[in-house]
C-alpha cells in the first residue's frame, strides 16, 4: 500500500510521459479534483494505457505547500484501465477553451510512485475473459480463419471476424474464434436511441467520431442459430448474447430473436442466451423469456430519469420502460443485471445512491456491472447539462454501501455463465 500519494504525470505532445515530483497528482469527482485516499491506488493492471489529454493541464497539490496548482510542464495525463475494473476518481485537469473534445475512452486519474504507474480503482471482476494476456493473435486469426471455412455464407461470421476480431480487436469477438465463453450476437443495425457516447454511430455535425462502424444488415434467425448452437454445445461456460455495443438495439429485432431461441432450444440445452439491450420494450422482453431467455443485462448511465434521458434521448419509449423490462425477467426467474456507466461524482451522489437503493428493492435486481463510462468528462456533464453533481460519498464507499445493504448483489464485469448464476459465483476462473 502507498504511504503518500503518486506524483502527477504529464506528457511532452510527443508521446513521452514524465512525472513531476514538485506536484502530488488529484483526482476528479463530479467537477472538482481533490486528494485520493492513500488505500485507494492499486498499481495501473496489465493492459492499462496511459493517455495525453491534449489542450489540458493536470491538477496537483504541491508537495511543499500542500495548494493545489496546475502543472504547466505538458499536457495532462490519464489512464485507460481494463476491462474487469472500475476506477474511482477520473484524471482531473483545467480544460483551455480551444481544447479538442476528447475521444470515447474512460479517464481515470493516473499517477507515478516507486518506479511505478498507480491508479485509484478496484479490480471488481475475477473472471478473466478479457484479461489482455488471455489473447494470442496468431490463434485468434487461426479461429477467424476455420469459422470462415465452416460458414462459408454467414454475415454474422463474416462480421465477427473481419470487422470485430480482425479489425477492432473485440474482446468478445476474438473469445468466439478462441471458441471459449461469451459469443457475441450482433442482431441489430437500428436503434430507438440516441446516445450522446454512442460508439457506433455520431452525427456528422459532432466532433468526436464514433469508435466502431455499426452492424449493416439485418441478420436472420437461420444465420444466428448456425454459430451459436455449436458455440453452446462445446465451449467451456459458454452464453450467447444478442446486442453488442457496436451495434444498435437488438430487441428492435424482438420477433427474429425470438425464433432464434426457439431454434437454438430445440438443438441444444446447454449453457446460457443473454441480451444486452437498453431494456425500452418490456412486452418484447416478456415474448423472449417465454421462449428460454435467461438473463438480460441492461445499460444505463443513472437509475435517475431526468439524468437518464437526456443522455439517451430515447426515441418512443421512457425510463420507466427499463425498470418494467427488469421486473418482468425477474418474474420468469432469470438473472438481471445493470450494465452501469460509472462517473465518479455523479453514479456515487447521494441522490442517485438512494434511487439505486429503490431500483435494487423494486426491481430484485441481481447484479450490477460497474462499467467504467466511456466518455469526455467535460463533455458529457455539458451535454446533460449538469452544472453541480451535489453531495458525493465515493465510488469505494458506494460499492460497499449497497453490499452491505444488499449482500446477495452480485458485483461483476461481465455476464455470468450458467454455472455462476445457478449458485457458483465465485468459480475459480483461472484454470480454465
Amino acid at each position: 500500500m502507498l504511504t503518500q500519494s503518486p506524483y502527477i504525470l504529464y506528457s511532452d505532445g510527443e508521446g513521452n510521459i514524465f512525472e513531476d515530483t514538485s506536484l502530488y497528482v488529484t483526482g476528479r469527482t463530479g467537477w472538482d479534483a481533490m486528494p485520493v485516499p492513500e488505500d485507494e491506488w492499486i498499481e495501473l493492471p496489465e493492459g492499462g494505457q496511459l493517455y495525453e489529454l491534449p489542450g489540458r493541464r493536470g491538477i496537483g497539490i504541491d508537495v511543499k505547500t500542500g495548494e493545489m496548482r496546475l502543472c504547466e510542464k505538458g499536457w495532462a495525463v490519464a489512464a485507460f484501465i481494463p476491462p474487469a475494473h472500475t476506477g474511482f476518481y477520473l484524471a482531473a485537469y483545467e480544460t483551455a477553451p480551444d481544447a479538442p473534445t476528447l475521444p470515447l475512452f474512460c479517464y481515470t486519474a493516473a499517477g507515478w510512485s516507486d518506479e511505478k504507474f498507480y491508479v485509484p480503482c478496484i479490480r471488481i471482476e475475477q473472471d478473466i475473459r478479457q484479461d489482455c494476456e488471455g489473447y494470442d493473435q496468431a490463434v485468434v486469426e487461426q479461429g477467424v480463419k476455420k469459422a470462415l471455412e465452416a460458414y462459408p455464407h454467414n454475415r454474422l461470421v463474416e462480421h465477427l471476424a473481419n470487422n470485430c476480431a480482425l479489425t477492432y480487436q473485440c474482446p468478445a469477438a476474438r473469445n468466439y474464434f478462441l471458441g471459449r465463453w461469451e459469443c457475441p450476437i450482433p442482431s441489430s443495425p437500428a436503434c430507438n436511441a440516441n446516445c450522446v457516447g454512442c460508439i457506433s454511430f455520431q452525427p456528422e455535425d459532432e466532433t468526436i467520431v464514433s469508435t466502431q462502424d455499426r452492424l449493416t444488415f439485418k441478420p436472420s434467425a437461420e444465420e444466428i442459430v448456425e454459430y451459436t448452437v455449436p458455440h453452446l454445445e462445446s465451449a467451456p461456460y459458454p452464453i450467447v448474447s444478442f446486442g453488442q455495443g457496436c451495434e444498435g438495439e437488438p430487441l428492435l429485432m424482438w420477433q427474429t430473436l425470438r425464433e432464434a431461441i426457439i431454434e437454438i432450444r430445440k438443438h441444444t440445452s446447454k449453457g446460457s442466451i443473454n441480451i444486452n439491450t437498453n431494456g425500452s420494450k418490456p412486452d418484447a422482453v416478456r415474448e423472449l423469456c417465454k421462449v428460454g431467455l435467461d438473463s438480460i443485462r441492461v445499460s444505463l448511465n443513472s437509475v435517475r430519469k431526468h439524468i437518464y434521458e437526456p443522455y439517451y434521448c430515447p426515441n418512443n419509449y421512457a425510463f420507466e420502460d427499463i425498470i418494467e423490462s427488469l421486473k418482468v425477467v425477474n418474474g420468469f426467474g432469470g438473472w438481471t443485471s445493470i450494465n452501469y456507466f460509472v462517473f465518479p461524482g455523479m453514479t456515487d451522489s447521494v441522490e442517485e445512491y438512494e434511487a439505486l437503493r429503490k431500483v435494487i428493492r423494486e426491481t430484485g435486481l441481481k447484479m450490477i456491472q460497474w462499467r467504467n463510462f466511456n466518455i469526455d468528462p467535460d463533455w458529457y456533464l455539458g451535454k446533460i447539462n449538469v452544472a453541480d453533481t451535489g453531495e458525493f460519498l465515493g465510488v469505494k464507499q458506494l460499492l460497499e454501501l449497497i453490499q452491505e445493504e444488499f449482500p446477495d448483489l452480485k458485483y461483476g464485469y461481465f455476464n455470468p455463465p450458467i454455472e455462476r448464476i445457478k449458485g457458483n459465483f465465485t468459480m475459480d476462473f483461472a484454470h480454465h
